[in-house]
């Protein structure tokens, strides 16, 4: 058997979690670059992104990005938009959900999106939803 000549697993791989998440600065859009909220991932480092203009793009994640910053669908990104492909985009950074906020108190995105909730309705439960359980007394086990 060889021996193991590397240094660490998986876990020295995840590094130390490092707090600079805390206060960091809000970073707005430049030229050549779009707000855009994922609709869904793809897998592969992509995904699917509405972006502020209208557009559906296929945004991919950068390699900084990957496997480092996990995006979900719903999530506020900034994406890099290319000269030569209209329908695709690079993702350069993703919003946490307090910056998202404030990002919406500036102005900066538009009133009618929609922070912090699953797309499609998925956190919503239905009404009647409760009603599906059926409840059975003790007596009614003993005869089943």
């Amino acid at each position: 058997m060889p021996k193991n000549k590397g240094k660490g697993g998986k876990n020295r791989k995840r590094g130390k979690n490092e707090a600079d998440d805390e206060k960091r600065e809000l970073v707005f859009k430049e030229d050549g670059q779009e707000y855009a909220q994922v609709l869904r991932m793809l897998g592969n480092g992509r995904c699917e992104a509405m972006c502020i203009d209208g557009s559906k793009r296929l945004g991919h994640i950068r390699g900084k990005m990957h496997k480092k910053v996990w995006i979900a669908a719903g999530d506020i990104i900034l994406v890099g938009l290319r000269d030569y492909q209209d329908d695709k985009a690079d993702v350069i950074f993703k919003y946490m959900p307090d910056e998202a906020r404030l990002l919406k108190a500036y102005g900066e995105l538009p009133e009618n999106i929609r922070l912090n909730e699953g797309i499609g309705g998925l956190d919503e439960e239905e009404e009647g939803a409760a009603d599906d359980y059926i409840e059975f007394e003790d007596e009614d086990i003993d005869k089943i």
